[in-house]
């Protein structure tokens, strides 16, 4: 009898595991869906072309500020809603299925693109789903040219910020690593 009680015992703290599991990955999967919206600023180059400066998560709707060049060379400043990214995503998506975005051009120059492109290039998860971004992502073209959609400071801090907000199962940095001194007083003693 104190085997069936010590199984049931075991079944039930089992589940409570699993229960707790499914709800800390359903919490984390929920965060990285709530970052994976963008605050981006994109600028005009001399050339015409445009090029991620700055890009940082957000919890709200993904929006940028377009820094453009007016006719004397001059700096102007304009807001884009998530509305109107959307729409520029879509357009430049149409234009990727039927092969004439720049996006998907076979384009090594590393030259900036237009501002629909950069757009693409950049938010496709948050403008269209995931499931386009990962179908684009697996085009090589695409994938070249979305790099080449940053400055290089930019993709740098991306790539970085990216690298080092890794999380450990239990929230830790994953690029730290805890060691335990191990004494006569076991782990955690002295």
């Amino acid at each position: 009898m104190k085997h069936i009680s010590s199984l049931a015992k075991g079944v039930a703290l089992g589940t409570a595991g699993v229960i707790m599991i499914s709800t800390l990955t359903g919490c984390e999967q929920k965060q990285q869906q709530v970052a994976q919206n963008k605050f981006l600023v994109i600028e005009q180059l001399p050339d015409g072309t445009y090029k991620v400066v700055e890009e940082m998560p957000t919890e709200g709707p993904t929006r940028a500020i377009i820094r453009e060049r007016d006719a004397n060379g001059n700096i102007q400043e304009r807001f884009m809603n998530e509305a109107e990214m959307k729409a520029l995503a879509a357009q430049e998506y149409e234009k990727v299925q039927n092969g004439t975005s720049e996006t998907v051009q076979e384009n090594s120059s590393g030259a900036g693109m237009g501002l629909a492109g950069t757009i693409l290039a950049v938010a496709a998860g948050s403008l269209l789903g995931n499931m386009i971004a990962n179908s684009l992502m697996n085009n090589k073209a695409f994938s070249r040219n979305s790099r080449s959609a940053y400055t290089s400071s930019a993709y740098k801090k991306k790539t970085s910020r990216s690298a080092s907000s890794k999380k450990s199962f239990f929230g830790s940095n994953s690029k730290k690593s805890s060691s335990y001194k191990r004494s006569s007083g076991g782990f955690f003693g002295g």
